[in-house]
């Protein structure tokens, strides 16, 4: 059985599909490492605008959601999944049309809780958002089907 790790490389190959919510969102896996992968997102104001007309912070907390994500999936063995526990993130400037890229990277990995950090930046690589997150390793019957 190849390692989530492989499964996310795969992925990026566009050798396996994407999951339904970056189709949806709009987001590309562009890099993985064990423990680090980049998203990018094209920001577009007629489809990721809140009432004010700058980026929805949804959209952003979705794209370093998704970083963070496949950032700790890629240290899991084939027989273990996660869930996420806590998700906090810091907005800290307006976007209105841009390239976003969201490095999410496993900071701690213990046997049963993991912490992952994302930093969204903007195509002059600003920092627009900050994110964390803690995520619960599953195992056995609590990982079967997730």
């Amino acid at each position: 059985m190849p390692t989530k790790l492989e499964d996310l490389e795969r992925t990026m190959r566009g050798e396996s599909p994407m999951p339904p919510i970056a189709h949806l969102v709009g987001f590309r896996l562009t890099s993985v490492k064990r423990g680090e992968v980049v998203v990018e997102f094209d920001a577009d104001p007629s489809r990721h605008a809140n009432p004010m007309g700058t980026l929805h912070g949804g959209v952003l907390c979705d794209i370093a959601d998704a970083a963070m994500g496949m950032s700790y999936a890629s240290t899991l063995e084939e027989d273990e999944s996660f869930t996420t526990l806590e998700l906090k993130i810091n907005f800290l400037r307006p976007v209105w049309n841009d390239r976003l890229i969201a490095s999410g990277r496993v900071i701690q990995r213990g046997k049963t809780v993991g912490l992952v950090e994302c930093t969204v930046t903007n195509s002059k690589g600003d920092r627009v958002a900050f994110a964390t997150s803690t995520c619960l390793t599953l195992r056995g019957d609590m990982a079967r089907g997730r």
